[in-house]
């Protein structure tokens, strides 16, 4: 294989701006495939072929099950369907959601670095917390090029940010500069043990060793700990899962989660919870009065002990109430 072949993106809130600047800045005959997911709802209708197509030479279509991968061709990820690469074709799955979202970056990301090493550029562009960045260390791991749109130029910084903590980056550049620049890196020649790892991991992908790609296996969950926590997903049991550097969390069904993730959706269900508590609370006082007014004629005390019930719930509820608005206020002055 002469130079980097398969191009990946991945992209989150204020990414498409960034893909169109990227691909208008591609040649028509760019020796490369390239594959792109943007986080969007899962019952959306998806426009981004069309809006890619009006600025780029290539072709661009939605990604098709079972496809065989085309050079010069810009492959677009459908709403709800995990895109992952397996040896010469795409595959469309509806796997777990991963870092709360399908399609994911990570699992693109994952199964490009498994079927073809070397041969991969893995891109991140603006999103936020940072789905995508394990997938870009498993790219860089297997000898294939991270590239990173400029956290100064993104709307959002979040996952390029997290990138640069925690990835090795090759390159950094405003979107603008991005497409030119993956015109010139498809003609790098691949790292000096990139033909010997290529070969390991297309023999491992054509005889099943490998397990589904951005799939975590029983024996890495055996193999990691336990670590007392519950899924966002499922609430099953989650496992902590060493990739590298990279720190995941997968439960028995492989929902998984980046630490950031994690932390995201852990804050999410304790804010529905205290919600739930400050309703349930505000119907008892409801309850508690429209009692009251019922046996106020024949039974005054009784009457006045709902009337305290009441009182006591509404100020139990309006305590939490203050103390969630104050930690959603705190919570929005938080950076990116």
């Amino acid at each position: 294989m002469p130079g980097h072949e398969i191009i990946v993106l991945g992209a989150s809130a204020g990414g498409i701006e960034a893909l169109t600047r990227i691909a208008c800045g591609l040649p028509p005959e760019l020796p490369a495939a390239i594959f792109v997911v943007v986080h969007m709802p899962v019952d959306a209708p998806s426009h981004l072929p069309g809006i890619l197509a009006r600025r780029s030479p290539l072709r661009v279509s939605h990604a098709h099950d079972r496809a065989p991968i085309r050079l010069g061709r810009l492959y677009v990820a459908p709403p709800n369907r995990h895109l992952v690469l397996e040896w010469g074709q795409m595959r469309l799955t509806y796997g777990p959601r991963v870092n709360g979202v399908r399609p994911a970056i990570d699992p693109l990301f994952y199964s490009a670095a498994r079927a073809y090493g070397p041969a991969v550029i893995g891109v991140l562009l603006s999103g936020a917390l940072d789905d995508g960045v394990a997938g870009l260390a498993a790219i860089k791991r297997r000898g294939g090029l991270a590239v990173i749109q400029d956290p100064a130029d993104a709307l959002v910084p979040s996952i390029p940010l997290s990138a640069c903590e925690r990835v090795p980056i090759d390159y950094c550049r405003p979107a603008a500069e991005l497409g030119p620049l993956l015109a010139t890196l498809v003609h790098a020649p691949l790292s000096s043990n990139g033909g010997k790892l290529l070969a390991e991991e297309n023999e491992q992908t054509r005889t099943g060793e490998l397990s589904e790609p951005g799939s975590t296996s029983q024996d890495q969950k055996r193999s990691g700990r336990a670590s007392g926590l519950t899924c966002p997903e499922c609430h099953g049991s989650l496992w902590e899962v060493h990739d590298g550097e990279q720190l995941r969390y997968v439960c028995r069904v492989d929902h998984a989660f980046s630490v950031d993730t994690l932390l995201f959706e852990q804050a999410e269900a304790v804010e529905a919870a205290v919600w739930a508590a400050v309703n349930a609370l505000q119907e008892r006082a409801a309850l508690m009065r429209r009692l009251s007014a019922q046996v106020a004629d024949r039974d005054p005390g009784r009457a006045a002990h709902f009337r305290e019930q009441a009182e006591q719930a509404e100020q139990q509820a309006d305590v939490i109430h203050q103390v969630l608005m104050a930690a959603v206020r705190a919570q929005s002055t938080q950076p990116e």
